[in-house]
């Protein structure tokens, strides 16, 4: 039980540490006139949030550092490998989605980093945490818990994880285009993996890592008072990138990469639709969708957008539920 009151005073902690730094960081945003222009395509339904500060993913990135640093200063959890290497992957993506909020803003229109450079650095963090993981005495498996499935892929694994990293930070950024999407499902996801983080025993710091995905699923939740529709910030690449890093290394540390397809499922149909409309209009200069991601096409469709959210949340819970029951019980 006191993993569960750690976890709970932990999420506790970085939810009112969030909630205190919007306060703070949305007007010093606004001043600094750090706001995204809505893309020409949405702005029909979305000339509204023109003006919007983006790059709010620090609302909910530094108070989440903080509570893990306050949490050790307290002697209440200790500093393991695991939880490192995980919160280097965490604020590395973080701050190439803050590089690239900062060249937006600077530029005063949706041109930041070009897909190649944000690439780039992406695979060179994940080449870094990709060493550490090894480094830190782990096999390159690919691990079915439920049927105690074990296969060595050698050094297929080392690209495995590149894939593991780039496609899930890339997802989360896809999905982030509504007011409390990202922000939601991420919760819930996290959520998902903090039970997961539980039940690895055999894991050196699993408590920690537990500890941490329920810091951020607080830190999250102080986020989304600000985030929720009608949002007053954007997490912007600078959160949605490091959320996607984080349930991404999660899934590496836990051994439940396969199982991070069912906790992000909507993160996975988002980006499967945005592969589609791309490799179907090249073929035949035809859409298959309205809009993607598929969640502007349920708007072109005449969804109201807190409806569209709600019903992605409600996917997103049932994928995680279902994971979790596999992941833990089964």
């Amino acid at each position: 039980m006191l993993i569960l009151t750690k976890s709970m005073l932990s999420m506790m902690i970085g939810f009112i540490l969030s909630v205190g730094c919007g306060v703070v960081v949305i007007p010093l945003l606004r001043k600094l006139k750090a706001d995204q222009r809505v893309s020409i395509y949405l702005e029909e339904a979305h000339k509204k949030k023109n003006g919007t500060p983006t790059m709010g993913g620090i609302i909910f990135i530094f108070p989440t550092i903080l509570t893990i640093f306050l949490l050790y200063l307290m002697d209440k959890i200790e500093l393991s490998y695991s939880l490192f290497i995980v919160l280097f992957s965490f604020i590395g993506y973080g701050l190439i989605g803050f590089i690239d909020d900062y060249l937006i803003i600077k530029r005063h229109n949706n041109k930041g980093l070009t897909e190649g450079q944000k690439m780039i650095m992406q695979l060179v963090i994940a080449v870094v945490f990709f060493y550490l993981f090894m480094k830190g005495g782990n096999e390159p498996l690919l691990w079915v818990h439920t049927i105690g499935l074990k296969i060595d892929i050698g050094w297929i694994y080392g690209l495995f994880i590149l894939f593991v990293l780039a496609a899930s930070s890339n997802a989360v950024n896809l999905t982030d285009g509504l007011d409390g999407l990202a922000g939601g499902l991420s919760a819930i996801a996290i959520l998902s993996f903090g039970l997961i983080s539980w039940n690895t025993g055999w894991l050196e710091g699993y408590e920690e890592l537990a500890i941490l995905c329920f810091t951020l699923i607080g830190s999250l939740l102080g986020f989304l008072i600000f985030n929720v529709n009608p949002a007053k910030v954007f997490m912007g690449d600078t959160g949605s990138l490091a959320l996607g890093a984080f349930l991404g290394s999660i899934a590496i540390l836990t051994r439940h990469e396969l199982l991070l397809v069912v906790i992000g499922i909507v993160f996975v149909l988002e980006t499967i639709s945005c592969l589609i409309q791309r490799f179907y209009y090249k073929l035949t200069k035809k859409r298959v969708f309205p809009m993607t991601p598929i969640h502007h096409s349920f708007e072109k469709w005449g969804w109201k957008e807190g409806d569209i959210v709600k019903l992605f949340w409600v996917i997103g819970l049932l994928g995680a539920m279902v994971a979790t029951a596999f992941g833990v019980w089964l």
